[in-house]
Parts: C-alpha cells; sequence; structure tokens
C-alpha cells in the first residue's frame, strides 16, 4: 500500500513539473522566437514615446467617426535626421515609437504603406517639439478637405466692410463725444463707460428679464439718454454753475469713469456674456465678401441713425440751437437762448447714441464691463483726426480709424495690437494738421 502511494505521488509531481515547463517535455519543436519584422507598435512603450493615430476622414458611413487606417508605417528621426525608431500601426490606426525624451523630432509617414483608396493631404513630414515627459500626439492628414488659400483680394475686401461695420459703431460713440464737447468743451473720459451702459442696460432687459433683442436695445437707448440727462442734472449743470474749469472737469470724468467701471465690475461680472439672440449666425455669400445678418443689421441701424442725427443737426431748431451754442455760448445766452437747456438735450442725445454703441458692439461681438474702455481710445482718436467738435469729422474719422485697423493686419500687423496702425496715422495726421482734417484752425491765446 505504501508502496502504490509513494508511486502515484511522484507520477503526480513529474506531471506537474511538465506542465510547467512544457518545453522540457517537448525538446524536438522549439519554442518560437519573436520575429525581428514585427511591428515596433505591438509591444507597449514604456516612458517618453510619439504616438501616431491615422485615421481616414473619408471612410465609413456618414455620421459615424473615421475609421483607423492600419498596416503603414511611421519613422521618427531626431534633429541630425538619424532614425531614431520607427513602427506600424496596428488595426487601431496608432504607432507608438520610444524616444530618448524631450527635445525636437521629425516624424514621417511612408506613403508608399497607405492603402489605395487613402491619400495624404498634407505634409509626409511634420517637424515636432517634444515638451512633456510622456510625449506627443500626432496626427496626419489622410482624404482630407484641401482648403484653398483665400485671394488677397477677397481678404482685402472682407477686411474693408469690417472696417466699415466697426468705423460705423465707432462714429456713434465719436457722435455723442464730439456732440458734448462741441457744446460744453469738456472732454469726457467717462465717455466709454456709457458704451457699457450701453450693453450692459440691453443685456439685462433681454436676458435678465427676457425681452426681445430689440425691445431690449431700444429700451438701452432710452436707459442711456435718461442717463446722460441724470449726469447732467446731478454733477456737470452745478459744476458749470460753480465756474469750474475744463481741466478740473476733465479730471473729474476721469474718476466718473473709474467709479463707474468698478461698479460694472461689482454688479455685472467680470466675465464676458451674450445676449440670447444674434450671436452666431452663418454668413450669406454676396461674391467678394460675406455678411451676416447681425452684421448687415448693425450696418444699416447705425448708418440710419448717423443719417437722422445730422438731419437734426442741420434742419431742426434743436439743431441751429446746437450750433449756436457750440460757436458762441455767451452770445446765445444773451439772445435769450436757454443754454442749459441745450446742454441737456445735447446730453440726453449724446448719451443715447453712444448706448445704442454699445448695444450694436454687444450684438457685433459679447458684453463685457471692459468693452467701453476698450473701445474709448478709438472714439478719441477718431474725434480728433476727423476734427474734435464737428458731426462729419467724427463720422469720417470713425470710417479712416475702423478700416485701417481691419485691414492693418493684411499687411503684416499683428492681430493683437492692430490699433496701433490707426494710432500711428492719428500722430502723423496731428503732425501735419493738428485741427483735424474737418476742423478749424483756430488762434488760442
Amino acid at each position: 500500500m505504501r508502496l502504490r502511494t509513494a508511486a502515484l505521488f511522484w507520477v503526480m509531481t513529474a506531471g506537474l513539473v511538465l506542465l510547467a515547463n512544457p518545453a522540457s517535455a517537448e525538446t524536438t519543436s522549439p519554442s518560437p522566437q519573436p520575429s525581428a519584422s514585427a511591428p515596433a507598435s505591438d509591444a507597449p512603450v514604456s516612458g517618453a514615446a510619439i504616438r501616431v493615430r491615422l485615421l481616414d476622414q473619408k471612410g465609413g458611413k456618414a455620421g459615424d467617426n473615421p475609421p483607423p487606417v492600419p498596416n503603414v508605417t511611421v519613422t521618427v528621426s531626431d534633429e541630425s535626421d538619424t532614425e531614431i525608431g520607427r513602427g506600424v500601426t496596428n488595426d487601431m490606426g496608432v504607432a507608438a515609437i520610444a524616444i530618448p525624451g524631450k527635445g525636437k523630432y521629425a516624424v514621417s509617414i511612408d506613403e508608399s504603406t497607405l492603402p489605395a483608396e487613402v491619400k495624404l493631404t498634407g505634409k509626409k513630414t511634420l517637424d515636432v517639439t517634444v515638451n512633456l515627459a510622456s510625449g506627443q500626439n500626432v496626427a496626419f492628414p489622410l482624404n482630407g478637405e484641401v482648403v484653398e488659400t483665400t485671394p488677397f483680394a477677397e481678404r482685402l475686401v472682407d477686411s474693408l466692410i469690417s472696417g466699415v461695420k466697426y468705423g460705423l459703431i465707432i462714429a456713434l460713440a465719436a457722435l455723442g463725444l464730439s456732440l458734448i464737447f462741441g457744446t460744453t468743451g469738456l472732454t469726457n473720459f467717462s465717455h466709454g463707460e456709457l458704451i457699457t451702459f450701453g450693453g450692459v442696460a440691453a443685456y439685462l432687459f433681454n436676458v435678465t428679464l427676457g425681452l426681445p433683442l430689440l425691445l431690449a436695445g431700444v429700451l438701452a437707448i432710452l436707459a442711456g439718454g435718461v442717463f446722460g440727462w441724470v449726469q447732467d442734472r446731478g454733477l456737470w449743470r452745478p459744476l458749470r454753475n460753480r465756474g469750474t474749469g475744463l481741466i478740473a472737469m476733465m479730471i473729474v470724468s476721469i474718476g466718473l469713469g473709474l467709479l463707474l467701471r468698478n461698479l460694472y465690475q461689482y454688479f455685472f461680472g467680470a466675465g464676458t456674456r451674450s445676449y440670447t439672440e444674434y450671436t452666431s449666425q452663418r454668413a450669406h455669400d454676396f461674391g467678394l465678401f460675406d455678411l451676416s445678418d447681425k452684421e448687415i443689421a448693425i450696418m444699416v441701424i447705425a448708418a440710419v441713425a448717423i443719417g437722422i442725427v445730422t438731419t437734426i443737426m442741420a434742419r431742426t431748431r434743436l439743431g441751429k440751437a446746437m450750433r449756436a451754442v457750440s460757436d458762441n455760448p455767451a452770445l446765445s445766452a444773451s439772445s435769450g437762448m436757454r443754454v442749459d437747456g441745450v446742454i441737456s438735450n445735447v446730453w440726453i442725445l449724446g448719451t443715447a447714441l453712444t448706448a445704442l454703441a454699445g448695444v450694436l458692439l454687444g450684438v457685433n461681438s459679447q458684453v463685457n464691463f471692459m468693452m467701453g474702455y476698450q473701445l474709448l481710445l478709438m472714439v478719441f482718436a477718431a474725434s480728433v483726426l476727423g476734427g474734435l467738435g464737428t458731426v462729419w469729422g467724427a463720422i469720417l474719422g470713425s470710417l479712416i480709424i475702423g478700416i485701417i485697423t481691419e485691414v492693418g493686419p493684411l499687411f503684416g500687423v499683428p492681430s493683437s495690437i492692430k490699433e496701433v496702425g490707426a494710432l500711428i496715422v492719428l500722430i502723423l495726421i496731428l503732425l501735419i494738421r493738428p485741427q483735424g482734417i474737418l476742423g478749424r484752425a483756430e488762434r488760442i491765446g
């Protein structure tokens, strides 16, 4: 019995050994060795690596994700064109090639290994800078759409149209600034906050109260006019009656601008917000240029508003009174004209126009508490360029500033500082003609 038990124990032990090491059981069939030609991407890569993913942008069914492109050879080289490694994309269209670490590499794709129906859209070699310890992901465009370069003439026309649109928005605010300066002599540095007031008021009526944007814009314009009247009656008229000088009033306007800007930030917030309507629209093709409905509406509304104001200034009794006070306030008062009443009307009209500029600026881009302050320099530049205190000068200067600002990037001006071109033109004009394009040369002192 003991012999049988011992024999059974040794048989079971030998079987376990054979199962644990099958190579020893079959000495005639060696274990398979990894092939030297096996794709490097099949083996897991630890550490830094460049991972290339290839997708067929036109393959598959409509609405499905682009299918992967397998069995394509990818090569990675260093800055000295020395090959570091190569791999073949797997069934997921991914190839991972190990790299020494951070640095600059050239990733190339072997076009001869692409399937017949797949074409490389862009370059076959991409320069990659690896800044992460884990490596970098790279994608090659396969069967992508070739985007043709837009002709310079078409880009120039688009920029000119954008410049006119931008210039008309500036013109509304510049008109308000020129009207106030022409009748009071005040250089109002808080004028930018009147632009912001229009944009924020329209946002509150539109988003907070749920009114349609068209109605919200009209109410914002009315609120801007009321705000201007309150400013004149509560601040500027008492200062005028006390005989406060223009320089002191200008300093007061700087303080008022700081106060309003901080109030906007406190109550409205520092974020950028959009109206509930006309935020994103598809542009219509008009041949040489593209325009969306909101852009057309902005230009039409601004042009109509400017036309109404110029008609008021030229044809109505109020316009004649404004021009009389602008030319000689003392003579106008001695002839029985209520100068303070005319100035109040100017503040109402000027701030209403400026609020309209804020509404249109919010439609064109978005609303934030700095929107008017950021536009203030362009408004001053337009007013001074055309002739400070002149209606037509403000309009002409605004269009010039708007066009130069939008066209400048086509000639190498960085988009982040595109306003610099307009300011350079302003400086040159003031060196040649200090009174502005349509201003009158006057002797001072």
